[in-house]
């Protein structure tokens, strides 16, 4: 394992060669293994990618994606069309079930409904990731519980 130094110059580096990545304005602080990025980026995908970028390194014990989506002003759809496509974008995933809804307040999408499954809620959350224009995602998504 290496020093944290070892690990934030890895990770600088990681994150640097992501083709899917714009790492110019993401921060990078290790302590202990675990590591911070601070920043922002200009999508939900980008911020999900650092953070698995980062835990490609080797020595990180624990990542932390503090980053903020802050796309630039000019690529701000309408919540109505936005809504209709992370929709779209949930009915078609077969690992989402049907009650599973989607709503935006000015580029911020709402996950509600119920499902089974951790693994479904997940699946919604991580298909809603893949849609330009989202800037964040709140999962408020219940798994019902087996009262067996």
């Amino acid at each position: 394992m290496g020093t944290d130094a070892n690990i934030e110059a890895a990770v600088q580096k990681e994150l640097a060669s992501d083709p899917l990545l714009d790492a110019d304005d993401i921060v990078v602080e290790v302590t202990d293994g675990g590591v911070s990025l601070t920043g922002t980026v200009p999508s939900q995908a980008q911020r999900a990618e650092a953070a698995a970028a980062a835990r490609r390194v080797a020595g990180v014990t624990r990542v932390d994606a503090l980053l903020a989506v802050a796309m630039p002003s000019d690529d701000y759809g309408d919540d109505s069309g936005l809504a209709e496509l992370v929709n779209q974008s949930l009915a078609a995933n077969a690992d989402v079930p049907e009650g599973v809804k989607a709503t935006v307040r000015q580029g911020n999408v709402f996950l509600t409904g119920m499902v089974r499954r951790s693994a479904q809620r997940a699946a919604a959350e991580d298909t809603v990731v893949g849609v330009a224009g989202v800037l964040s995602i709140t999962n408020e998504i219940n798994v019902l519980t087996n009262s067996d």
